[in-house]
């Protein structure tokens, strides 16, 4: 007996050692703080754990050892395939975090890889119902990550939260009902321990809105909607709902009851600038596209919101199509930046925005004050120029497609209006692919596109679940060498520094460094590096298949490595007409490409 109760104390005090070790363990696991998040990009440069490689989305880093001289020797660590027969659009930007790189691809899949191996450490596959309803290919942009949890959404329009070490899920969450056309592609952020979500589905009369949640445990904090006449709501630590007031006025901007099928899907991620302490966010396109079944500006559609973070109310707006007849939404990143006014001298707290519709908007981020507005494009038919005073656009009101209801444009059955040519298309001088901008050249280097559009309305009808355009349309090139475009824009001058021209459309987005280089992919293959300066090609790299997707970069050991996911598909061959007929022979795939400088 004295022997068994020697045993029993020994198995005692070793599973109470254990328990003091794994409680230990658990105390030094490395966890995602509210300051990684804030110094991502800049602060340090080990990891990469927000998307835009800082929360105001610049795209930049301080890295200097990858540079022209040394970029030649640049080679592949590792490439990691996403597997099976699900390919199609990658358009995710990774995460990279102690030793882990966590990275999204297409049907709403993520997995964690080592980050010096490619290794494989887990890998969770959403299950996705049939009936679901993308716009535009079955991608996702990326995933966030807080705490131990690494946060991505789903086509389904879920919000799921991972064990960032397991895969393990913690919570998840419903975004909206897919069956009514909801769906969400982005990637979230984070803010102050919210995560900071859109949704998308604005062809299928959905109401965009921005949630902000509980990082840990997924529980609504508060709601905005982005159509005007919708009410917003906060929520109490017991879930109840609390009126947050109306976004802006019923009926103010929308006729009838258009308002409730207003689409301003904020469909792209959110960015926060702690300085002013706003959230800054784009909105779609307004439903349904025939412009003419809706008169007015149809508030917030086609714009940059500015949200209180801490409340959820919007602070400023500004519409950058008012009316919006083309599909040119607003979603595009709202990036901060800071300037000297060359004529007061004083510096300026700025935003710089590449807009679908082919102008190039600085606001001050703290007013939504127009400060200056140009073209970045070499054709922008409906719209001459942004009017400097007023803020708004000077329209070409022939380049608006006709109304099918006026006598002598409705033809056939379908009452289909006569088409008319504008440009640029309604997939924009600019889309979803992310701009970077360098504090040390004070330019953005904007991924574009020059093409045009046959448009025309029809009549239409609103019905849950169905589309909801009342409009058609064929997408053509403008020029026969070149389609897509990577220009450097001085946002001070207005003025075009360099450009380098694609063959095929740019749709994947741009990272710069401090070691003066502008990383950027193409539908063709490539990973290219360029001077930042002047543009001269220093590097290039065939991954495949084409990139849709943004590069980043970070530290590990004293060495810098580059990444990006590859993988052709995305908006361009499903809806880009002639311009999808020009690149008919690209082919899909679905890896990620990690890089670094060859030691000699």
């Amino acid at each position: 007996m004295e022997q068994i109760r020697k045993r029993a104390g020994w198995s005692v005090a070793v599973s109470a050692l254990a328990l003091s070790l794994a409680a230990m363990g658990s105390v030094q696991a490395k966890e995602v703080t509210d300051a990684d998040i804030l110094a991502d990009g800049t602060g340090n440069s080990s990891q990469v754990v927000t998307h835009g490689l800082g929360t105001k989305g610049q795209r930049f880093s301080p890295l200097a050892k990858v540079n022209p001289q040394t970029v030649k020797n640049l080679v592949p660590v590792w490439s990691f395939s996403f597997g099976g027969e699900k390919q199609r659009g990658q358009q995710s930007q990774p995460i990279v975090f102690d030793g882990k790189m966590y990275v999204t691809a297409s049907y709403s899949r993520i997995f964690a890889l080592d980050m010096k191996t490619g290794e494989k450490l887990w890998k969770y596959e959403h299950r996705l119902p049939d009936g679901i309803m993308p716009c535009c290919d079955v991608i996702n942009r990326g995933a966030a990550i807080y705490g131990n949890l690494v946060i991505f959404g789903t086509l389904d329009a879920q919000l799921v939260a991972l064990d960032k070490d397991t895969g393990k899920v913690v919570w998840k969450e419903k975004i909206e009902d897919y069956k009514a056309g909801y769906s969400f592609t982005a990637a979230p952020q984070i803010v102050k321990g919210m995560v900071i979500t859109g949704n998308s589905g604005g062809e299928f009369g959905i109401v965009g809105r921005v949630d902000a949640r509980d990082a840990k445990t997924g529980k609504l904090i508060w709601t905005r909607p982005t159509v005007e006449g919708h009410m917003g709501f906060k929520y109490d630590k017991e879930g109840k709902q609390v009126e947050n007031g109306i976004s802006g006025t019923t009926n103010a901007t929308w006729p009838g009851d258009l308002w409730k099928t207003g689409g301003a899907a904020p469909w792209l991620s959110a960015y926060y600038d702690p300085d002013v302490n706003l959230i800054f966010i784009g909105t779609g396109n307004p439903s349904p596209w025939n412009s003419w079944l809706r008169p007015g500006d149809n508030l917030y559609s086609s714009s940059t919101l500015a949200i209180d973070p801490d409340t959820g109310k919007i602070v400023w707006h500004y519409q950058t199509t008012p009316h919006d007849g083309w599909d040119f939404d607003g979603v595009n990143e709202f990036v901060s930046f800071d300037y000297k006014d060359p004529k007061s001298g004083k510096m300026v707290k700025a935003g710089g925005k590449a807009d679908r519709n082919g102008f190039f908007f600085v606001l001050d981020r703290t007013n939504g004050k127009l400060k200056n507005a140009f073209p970045f494009v070499n054709r922008h038919d409906w719209a001459d120029r942004i009017d400097l005073e007023t803020g708004r656009p000077v329209y070409n009101d022939d380049k608006r497609p006709p109304n099918p209801f006026a006598e002598g444009q409705g033809e056939g059955e379908a009452k289909k209006g006569k088409p008319v040519f504008a440009a640029p298309s309604f997939l924009g001088g600019k889309n979803q692919m992310p701009m970077a901008y360098s504090p040390k050249t004070g330019y953005f280097y904007v991924p574009s596109n020059e093409w045009g559009m046959d448009i025309w309305n029809e009549p239409v009808s609103y019905k849950r679940g169905a589309a909801y355009l009342g409009a058609g349309f064929t997408i053509k090139p403008l020029n026969e060498d070149y389609i897509g475009s990577l220009r450097a824009v001085d946002p001070v001058s207005g003025k075009i520094v360099w450009e380098v021209k694609n063959n095929a459309p740019l749709w994947g987005g741009v990272l710069t460094t401090g070691g003066n280089l502008v990383f950027y992919g193409t539908p063709e293959g490539f990973l290219k590096a360029i001077d930042a300066t002047n543009g001269k090609e220093l590097w290039k790299f065939q991954t495949g298949s084409g990139i849709i997707a943004p590069p980043i970069t970070w530290e590990d050991n004293g060495e810098q490595y580059i990444a990006v996911v590859s993988g052709w598909g995305g908006a361009v061959p499903l809806w880009g007409g002639d311009v999808a007929k020009r690149v008919n022979m690209l082919e899909q795939g679905g890896s990620v490409w990690v890089f670094k400088l060859h030691k000699s």
